[in-house]
């Protein structure tokens, strides 16, 4: 069945002086030539999807605590980076998709069941509110003649409402692709699905804080450095307990250029929570660079995370060692139940 098997004998046991022959534990290196699960045939154009989603979601409720606390200048940057990573967002998961028709055919229908349709159904709350709340930002800059247009006032009336639905609509948006993730097959996806919502909340957080520390001057940036370190150390926390409970996928999360690209994410991330601490309030050229670090560790984590579960497609042990654990678990159960 899988290649690297080999039979063999010893001496002892039950059969007295005689050999008793024994199955040594297999070498799992394929199955009949062939791997056990097949690739996905997602893209990278999806892990930055995932980045700018997250970064979408985490802008979006910077822009919303900015509005409500009187802070335009942070408002106005957030609610800009949360348009730019809307179009973004959408644009590599359309250009992914391969024909733009299919994410309208995904809105045909709604199931609850599947987080395929139920991110789609989220992203397309989501994108009208951060669209509009975006979009009025532009609205001082226009001639009066146009401002006085019924549109244009009634878009600007309609911009806060849009604002806070965008951010309430935000946890999911940056959750959903982790329960989506963690639904497959993808042994370096499903075996943390319980941890995964969390670190893509949390590097959302961080992105969203980075975004606003990078755009705005200091004396207004205060929202977005509580949220950035709230985010940094929400997904570092988040990071390492998934480490703990990963089991043998921990090692294509560790080597390997996914281990590469996490480590980098750590690094950064950690760089900028420090950064952010340290220099966030005095410094503006040291919010800027905490904010760029906190920003290049949300990307490195996302890409990591796809980079990962890919390489767990790759080596059967990874899908038949955790399924062995689950099975003796199950029976040692039974067996202390009975």
């Amino acid at each position: 069945m899988f290649q690297g098997g080999r039979r063999r004998r010893r001496r002892g046991g039950g059969g007295g002086r005689g050999e008793q022959s024994m199955v040594p534990e297999a070498e799992f290196s394929s199955y009949y030539g062939r791997a056990v699960l097949k690739p996905p045939v997602w893209e990278h154009k999806i892990a930055y999807y995932l980045f700018c989603g997250g970064l979408a979601a985490g802008t979006a409720v910077v822009g919303a605590g900015a509005d409500l606390t009187g802070r335009p200048a942070l408002r106005r940057a957030s609610r800009a980076g949360a348009l730019g990573g809307l179009v973004a967002s959408t644009y590599f998961l359309v250009s992914d998709l391969g024909r733009p028709e299919r994410f309208h055919h995904m809105l045909r229908v709604a199931k609850p069941t599947s987080p395929m349709s139920v991110g789609t159904w989220i992203l397309a709350v989501f994108g009208p509110a951060a669209g509009l709340a975006g979009a009025a930002e532009v609205i001082p800059a226009l001639p009066p003649r146009l401002r006085r247009s019924w549109p244009v006032r009634l878009m600007g009336a309609l911009a806060r409402p849009a604002g806070l639905g965008a951010a309430v609509t935000a946890p999911a948006l940056c959750t959903y692709t982790a329960v989506l993730f963690s639904h497959t097959a993808v042994p370096g996806w499903n075996e943390v699905r319980d941890e995964l919502p969390f670190v893509f909340a949390g590097s959302a957080a961080a992105s969203g804080g980075g975004f606003g520390m990078l755009t705005t001057p200091v004396r207004e940036a205060g929202p977005a450095r509580a949220f950035a370190v709230l985010g940094a150390a929400g997904e570092l926390v988040a990071g390492k307990i998934m480490e703990r409970r990963m089991g043998i996928i921990r090692e294509a999360y560790e080597h390997g250029h996914a281990g590469k690209l996490r480590k980098g994410s750590e690094a950064a991330t950690l760089a900028g929570l420090a950064g952010t601490l340290l220099l966030g309030r005095r410094s503006r050229a040291g919010a800027a660079v905490s904010g760029l670090a906190l920003l290049a560790g949300s990307l490195l984590q996302r890409l990591s995370v796809f980079e990962a579960g890919v390489e767990t497609t790759k080596d059967p042990r990874y899908v038949v060692v955790p399924q062995r654990e689950r099975l003796e678990e199950r029976r040692r159960a039974e067996a202390a139940g009975s």
